[in-house]
């Protein structure tokens, strides 16, 4: 890959990224998953309520945990969240359809690879 390609993609992923509406629903999908237990514990400790910090502790503790799926569920939400929000935002919903369609494709040729011809008619 020459350089003028790289520097493109590099551009493109960052653009994607740093997307302004992407960013506000990824922060609001965090939120939902993590940041409320953040903020439990900090309230927890300044109320000193050891329930509240007893409920904080034990979903952090999980979310720290090797394997948590935590950020899959953020990302899905971050996109539902972007998809009810911001409906007209096709350039940056229409990177996430390219991106499917590329994970639906590469995922297809692997499994005719691993499985022989496809079985689809």
């Amino acid at each position: 890959m020459n350089k003028s390609k790289l520097k493109k993609k590099i551009r493109s992923a960052a653009e994607f990224l740093f997307n302004p509406r992407l960013l506000l629903c990824l922060a609001a999908g965090w939120f939902i998953t993590n940041g409320w237990s953040y903020v439990l514990l900090v309230l927890g400790t300044l109320l000193h309520n050891a329930i509240m910090i007893a409920v904080a502790t034990g979903y952090l503790t999980f979310l720290w945990i090797p394997f948590t799926p935590e950020k899959i569920v953020t990302v899905a939400i971050a996109i539902f969240l972007l998809k009810l929000i911001f409906p007209s935002d096709t350039r940056t919903l229409g990177k996430l359809h390219a991106l499917r369609d590329k994970i639906r494709k590469d995922f297809t040729s692997q499994k005719e690879k691993f499985f022989g011809r496809s079985t689809a008619n």
